[in-house]
C-alpha cells in the first residue's frame, strides 16, 4: 500500500480547503476527466465550499497510421462552453501533461476567466511539455499505480480505497485459500 485511504481522505481535505479559499465568493465550474479521477474527484466535490458546476469529459488516445508513420491522436468527448467561467479541472494523474495540455487548449478556446489544474498524483519526472498542477495530492515516482479510482491491469482495483503499487504488467499475485502464489 501506497497511500492508505485515512492519507488520501487527509490530502483531499486539505486541497478541498486551499480550492474552498481560491474560488470563494464564486462559482466554480469543474471538469472532470474520465475514467481514472472518478473517486478522487467525487470526494475532492464534497471538500469544495463554493458553488459547483460539474462537467465531464473523457479522453482517448489513439495510435493511428497515416501516410505510413505511426502517430498518436488524443480525441475528447465535447468540451463544455466555459465563456467567463472559472474552471477547475479535476484529473487523477498529471504524467506527461500532454492529453492535459490539449484539453487545456481546448478549454481555453471556449473564453473562461480562468482554468486551474488539481490532481491527485504528480509525477514532474515523466513531464514532456511546460504544465503544472495549482494542486496537487502527492508527487509521485512510480508508474505503476492502482487503486482510489485508477484501474490495474485489466481495469481491476478501481474500487480499492487505498492506492497500492500494482505489480509489472504480466505478473500478478493471486491468492488461493490464504496462501499467495506469483502468476504469469
Amino acid at each position: 500500500m501506497v497511500y492508505p485511504a485515512s492519507q488520501l481522505a487527509t490530502r483531499v481535505a486539505q486541497l478541498g480547503r486551499q480550492i474552498s479559499r481560491d474560488f470563494a465568493g464564486r462559482t466554480v465550474d469543474v471538469v472532470v476527466v474520465l475514467e481514472n479521477s472518478i473517486m478522487f474527484a467525487a470526494d475532492l466535490l464534497r471538500r469544495i465550499s463554493p458553488p459547483v458546476v460539474c462537467h465531464f469529459v473523457r479522453s482517448d488516445i489513439r495510435d493511428v497510421k497515416q501516410a505510413g508513420f505511426d502517430r498518436r491522436e488524443i480525441f475528447f468527448s465535447q468540451a463544455p462552453r466555459l465563456k467567463g467561467r472559472d474552471v477547475l479541472v479535476v484529473d487523477a494523474v498529471l504524467n506527461t501533461g500532454i492529453t492535459q495540455e490539449f484539453l487545456f487548449r481546448r478549454l481555453i478556446e471556449t473564453g473562461p476567466r480562468s482554468v486551474r489544474l488539481a490532481v491527485l498524483l504528480d509525477k514532474p519526472g515523466d513531464r514532456r511539455v511546460d504544465l503544472k498542477p495549482d494542486y496537487f495530492g502527492f508527487s509521485v515516482a512510480s508508474n505503476y499505480l492502482a487503486g482510489y479510482g485508477m484501474a490495474g491491469s485489466r481495469g481491476w482495483f478501481r474500487n480499492l480505497p487505498y492506492i497500492a503499487a500494482r505489480p509489472v504488467q504480466g505478473r500478478r499475485r493471486a491468492v488461493r485459500a490464504g496462501k499467495t502464489r506469483q502468476v504469469r
